[in-house]
């Protein structure tokens, strides 16, 4: 056995209580917490999205990184080392983050990044600390979940501004312009458009700070698509601190817009600039497939008086709905940057971009500060982390600390030690082992990449391990031999119609695989029909009809708008829908295979793929169409399976997990105990069917009587989404896919799976006259 060494260090693990838990003892309950550790492996090679750099400007080797995921980290050494300060809130999800300009002990935390992905998480408001993050106290504005930029007035920190872009996948009222004179204590909205649309930026004259601009944002996404623009969507003016508002149109696109970006000039307030996009798309065109519309009014916009009037620099304007970002160098107004999938850098006051302002960066660019005493001095976030330049953006250096990995999917081998692999977003797929002889711990050396992309599901063969497969977006399937790196694209193509054409197939943007237990050269993958491989994807059959309602999407509406019509960044981020996103296999029986989808239909087979019956409308209390997150056979029993769902695609964060014993006729909620958040993990013991561990967007959750109720594992592992959950039997080591603070795995569960004994359902219930403690 390996000694399981800690890069980061162990954590114990407590239990956070609920009403009417089990009639366990005090002392049961009490040694099983001391028997378990949490313990991080990694990686920080490949990081996560940064979303925002706050840094203290009268010693700039103080700054803070806000990122999509992973909480707020601080450095006070120029990031030669970096300490997470936002470990246990009530979220991860940062989107911007500010140091008062006139007290850097005083600190503003925006929740809910602004990218507007189909995996973009959200928040519960501003936050708030006076002791330079060492705590946070929340301050309100619950409802907005995402918050795009807050501006802090530069002579009087209890004086803020908060832009609220406000609920992503749905209407709401909270959203808009905020403003607080006492530190948070009381708020009032400033400047309000409608239900649909929002604040994305908000900047400060410098030299009055009285005069702000806002640009407001309409956007909505569903299951289905995205709509990023609309008539609500603007930029606006206040000259007296927030008490009136002016929309600026003069020079600007007129109709609908879509994201806007807005910086102003440090030295002189007249000076303003705008990335505004204006090209909206219909089915077919741009991102996705076919030409891009005419985007003669998208790109740069600057006035040189205040905003009265604008003048168009450029057509520049790179993915709008996912970036938006523009900053002029503080002390030269001819220098101006764009993030997007490049950096663009203008040296002409925005007439002519290169993008190689970045070159050999991890793309994907959603932040950046310039140094306003040294503009050669700039950080820079990106899906891929943060990285420093001195030379004003012609090299970078990459900071490899920052352990802040974004995993979607994770999968364990069979080696000692067990290797753990995982698919992250936009830094393809890795592995590492599980544990280490050095006393270093998990090194970035012991990380080695096995896919790339967008990464997704990893699978190793039971009993080869040289043998895995590694998923990237869209279902793109290889299978890899690790011995010498060999590759192959496995991915199932569609059957021929009656004319010899090839039929289309729609995968989702993590589609699922699974590999069988009941035969380790076979190997499912899911469309919107289901593949069997018995030869590790050399070969594919196809086991079933379309499994979903087949709904064509464009007959679908978003804020009104129907598919068919012409709307900006039309669904980017979602190629296709009516695919699979879950595949269960019952140990027990090969010939039972369930599959959900993301219209919600979940279908069972009890003959291999013969026959198959939709189970969706046994399910009482399950709103329609709800996303299928995982099902899980049991281990156990022929007839149980378990199904998560997520329907925070439709505005709805509850937790949605049901149980059935008769192969899906009858269901069940088990979601006693577990918070408002939606679902995305779900793992069964493979021993013991009464422990089962669920993953949500703060952490996970474990009931040791098969459902009925469930505590938390929290005290030490991070607010974190925890998306993928696995168990590996030979060490009982519980291992979770974090997205956005990398692996963790606690060591040897054995304390939780002996609560209880396997096979047998406890009437549990909790004592609350027995501390926990």
């Amino acid at each position: 056995m390996c000694f399981r060494w800690l890069l980061l260090g162990m954590v114990s693990v407590a239990f956070t209580a609920a009403p009417a838990f089990a009639q366990i003892t005090t002392e049961e309950l009490s040694a099983a917490k001391q028997a378990l550790k949490w313990r991080e492996i990694g990686p920080t090679i490949m990081g996560g999205r940064v979303s925002d750099i706050a840094v203290v400007e009268s010693d700039p080797s103080v700054f803070y990184v806000g990122t999509a995921t992973g909480g707020i980290w601080k450095t006070t050494n120029a990031g030669i080392t970096f300490e997470p300060v936002f470990d246990h809130e009530e979220t991860s999800s940062i989107g911007d983050v500010t140091v008062a300009p006139s007290n850097p002990n005083v600190i503003w935390a925006g929740t809910g990044e602004p990218q507007n992905r189909q995996s973009s998480p959200w928040g519960n408001g501003v936050y708030r600390s006076t002791d330079a993050g060492m705590s946070w106290t929340h301050i309100g504005l619950q409802n907005t979940h995402h918050i795009s930029r807050i501006q802090v007035h530069p002579r009087d920190p209890e004086v803020a501004y908060v832009a609220a872009v406000g609920h992503l996948w749905g209407s709401n009222m909270e959203r808009g312009v905020y403003k607080t004179t006492d530190g948070g204590q009381n708020w009032e909205r400033v400047l309000f458009v409608d239900e649909h649309t929002g604040a994305i930026d908000l900047v400060m004259d410098p030299n009055d700070p009285m005069t702000l601009f806002a640009a407001m944002y309409q956007r909505q996404r569903r299951t289905w698509g995205f709509n990023g623009g609309g008539p609500g969507s603007g930029i606006y003016r206040t000259v007296d601190g927030g008490s009136s508002w002016a929309e600026l149109t003069d020079g600007l696109p007129q109709g609908d817009k879509g994201r806007i970006g807005l910086d102003v000039y440090r030295r002189d307030g007249n000076v303003v600039c705008a990335l505004v996009e204006a090209d909206a798309r219909t089915p077919g065109q741009g991102r996705g497939g076919g030409p891009a519309p005419d985007d003669q009014e998208n790109g740069v916009y600057c006035s040189s008086d205040r905003g009265d009037s604008w003048q168009q620099m450029s057509t520049t304007n790179n993915r709008p709905m996912y970036y938006s970002q523009i900053r002029i160098d503080p002390n030269d107004p001819e220098r101006i940057y764009l993030g997007g999938s490049d950096l663009y850098r203008s040296s002409d006051g925005g007439r002519n971009f290169t993008n190689d302002a970045a070159d050999g960066v991890h793309p994907d660019h959603h932040a950046l500060w310039v140094d306003p005493n040294d503009s050669d001095h700039l950080l820079l976030g990106s899906d891929g982390g943060l990285t420093v330049s001195w030379d004003r953006s012609d090299s970078w250096y990459q900071f490899r600390n920052l352990p802040i990995a974004q995993f979607y999917e994770i999968g364990i081998d069979t080696r000692e030690p067990y290797h753990v692999c995982g698919g992250l977003q936009d830094n393809g797929s890795w592995c590492a082992p599980s544990d280490t002889w050095s006393n270093q711990g998990i090194r970035t050396r012991d990380w080695y990449n096995v896919g790339s992309g967008d990464g997704f599901f990893t699978a190793m063969h039971p009993t080869n391990p040289t043998v895995m497969f590694a998923e990237s977006q869209g279902g793109n399937l290889t299978r890899l031999d690790l011995t010498t790196m060999e590759r192959s694209r496995i991915r199932p193509i569609g059957q021929r119609n009656e004319d010899g054409e090839q039929l289309d197939l729609r995968w989702n943007w993590d589609s699922p695989i699974l590999m069988s237990v009941h035969d380790e050269n076979t190997i499912y993958a899911g469309a919107n029909i289901l593949f069997r491989s018995a030869d590790l994807g050399q070969t594919w059959e196809q086991i079933s009809p379309d499994l979903t309602y087949e709904i064509n999407r464009d007959t679908l509406s978003i804020m009104g708008v129907s598919g068919s019509e012409p709307q900006m960044s039309l669904n980017d981020g979602q190629s296709s829908y009516g695919n699979l996103t879950a595949i269960g296999e019952s140990p027990m029986n090969s010939e039972v295979i369930y599959t959900g989808a993301d219209d919600g239909r979940v279908q069972v087979t009890q003959d291999g793929g013969s026959t198959w019956t939709d189970l969706t409308d046994n399910i009482d209390d399950l709103p329609g169409n709800a996303y299928v997150t995982r099902i899980v056979a049991s281990h156990a029993d022929a007839g149980t399976v378990y199904a998560a769902f997520d329907n925070h695609r439709s505005d709805d964060f509850a937790p949605y997990l049901f149980v059935s014993t008769d192969f899906g006729s009858d269901w069940r909620p088990v979601v006693n105990g577990l918070p408002y958040s939606s679902l995305s993990a779900l793992a069964q013991h493979p021993r013991n069917p009464n422990l089962v561990f669920v993953g949500n967007e703060i952490g996970i959750y474990v009931s040791v009587d098969a459902g009925k109720q469930w505590v938390r594992l929290d005290n030490g592992l991070p607010t974190v989404p925890v998306d993928d959950i696995k168990i590996e039997p030979r060490e009982n080591d519980l291992v979770i896919g974090t997205h956005g603070r990398g692996i963790w795995i606690m060591d040897d569960i054995t304390p939780l799976e002996e609560l209880t004994p396997g096979g047998e359902q406890l009437d549990l219930r909790w004592n609350w006259d027995s501390p926990i403690l």
